[in-house]
């Protein structure tokens, strides 16, 4: 289910509970809508307000936290690539189809996930051709046969860039695929409904109190739509900035 999907649901919910509440106070008899019955429907809408506050709160603070980590990870990955290169370079000729074999799996991952960003690459004559992941770049480096002692010193220095480099790729994935479980937005589109259809239920149906249900309902939609953005950041609207990986691989090869 796409984030705008959930983000209209929770719209439909929300505005739909005040549309309901408004056509129950016109056919609720007089005594269902006197001051002890608007006071116990207070108490318990002030429970349920109280309820979706905190754990919407709790969530935005969550994905927040959770895309800007994967987004600190981008950007160390991307340094990491340019030390990668560097120590291949340092290690000599010998490396220089490992270090083609980097560029391009840097390449392939940016073509797959931010399509959009491979014009960036093809203007400057950097888009390649095939698929190419870290393993095989990995492969290659344990098969280099060093020389000396300065050779084995860089080749153990690439291995460990190429292994953090994989954990952070496997670790990122990982916590892309984090999700809010079906029963959970049930649960909170059914406080949602509950909430605004007794803001509803008590309120004068003119424009100027439906207007303002309309701008609220848009708001909390607007919460689940950021939530739902932020878990999935490599898809979407709020993608995380493919710019540390295109600034790698601009720096490779120089």
């Amino acid at each position: 289910m796409s984030s705008i999907i959930v983000g209209l649901t929770a719209f439909a919910c929300a505005f739909g509970g005040a549309i309901l509440g408004l056509f129950f106070r016109n056919i609720l008899p007089e005594h269902h809508l006197n001051k002890e019955s608007r006071d116990a429907v207070i108490m318990g809408t002030g429970l349920i307000a109280t309820l979706t506050a905190l754990v919407l709160g709790l969530l935005i603070s969550s994905a927040n936290e959770s895309f800007e980590s994967m987004n600190s990870t981008m950007t160390q990955s991307g340094a990491r690539i340019i030390l990668l290169d560097r120590t291949l370079a340092n290690y000599g000729p010998q490396a220089n189809h490992i270090r083609d074999l980097l560029r391009s799996s840097m390449i392939t991952v940016i073509t797959r996930v931010w399509p959009e960003d491979a014009a960036k690459l093809k203007d400057s004559g950097m888009l390649q051709e095939g698929v190419i992941g870290m393993e095989v770049v990995e492969n290659k480096l344990l098969r280099l046969s060093p020389e000396n002692d300065s050779q084995r010193m860089l080749q153990t220095r690439a291995l460990q860039l190429t292994g953090e480099l994989l954990q952070a790729r496997w670790l990122t994935i990982e916590q892309a695929e984090r999700s809010l479980p079906t029963a959970f937005l049930v649960i909170l589109f059914f406080w949602l409904v509950i909430l605004f259809a007794c803001i509803g239920l008590f309120a004068p149906a003119n424009k100027t109190v439906i207007v303002i249900l309309f701008v609220c309902a848009l708001s909390v939609a607007g919460a689940v739509f950021l939530i739902r953005e932020m878990n999935h950041p490599y898809q979407g609207m709020m993608k995380i900035s493919s710019g540390p990986l295109i600034k790698a691989v601009e720096n490779m090869g120089k």
